[in-house]
């Protein structure tokens, strides 16, 4: 078992390796709205950090657990729909159910959740 500081420091590694992760998916589909985790701003780390204990906490969530949990911190933060994502109105296309979502937005969550359970089992 892995002390306090080090389960911090594992957390934040993995959650740049799903953020990086998530970016190349994004670009396959021509989304270049992401930058790099060192680029990336405070909100949209912690964000990550959240997702990665949210699947530590909850290993056996299907990945529209992840996505339910994205939504509710972002809803929780003012977030709302829209069509594009805006960050100064904090609008975004994906702040719907995850029924709702387009087959390659719930590519993202499922992605996401395997990279965190793999790193998970080997890290912590």
């Amino acid at each position: 078992m892995i002390n306090e500081e080090e389960t911090t420091r594992v957390i934040l590694l993995i959650a740049q390796i799903a953020h990086e992760a998530n970016k190349a998916y994004c670009e396959s589909i021509n989304d270049f709205s992401l930058v790099h985790w060192d680029e990336a701003p405070e909100w949209q780390k912690k964000s990550i950090v959240q997702g990665v204990e949210f699947n530590l906490n909850n290993p056996n969530a299907p990945a529209s657990a992840t996505h339910d949990n994205w939504l509710k911190d972002k809803r929780e933060d003012g977030w709302k729909h829209g069509l594009v994502k805006n960050v100064d109105l904090k609008e975004h296309p994906c702040f719907l159910p995850f029924d709702e979502l387009p087959y390659k937005q719930k590519i993202k969550d499922v992605i996401f959740k395997e990279i965190v359970a793999t790193f998970i089992a080997i890290l912590i």
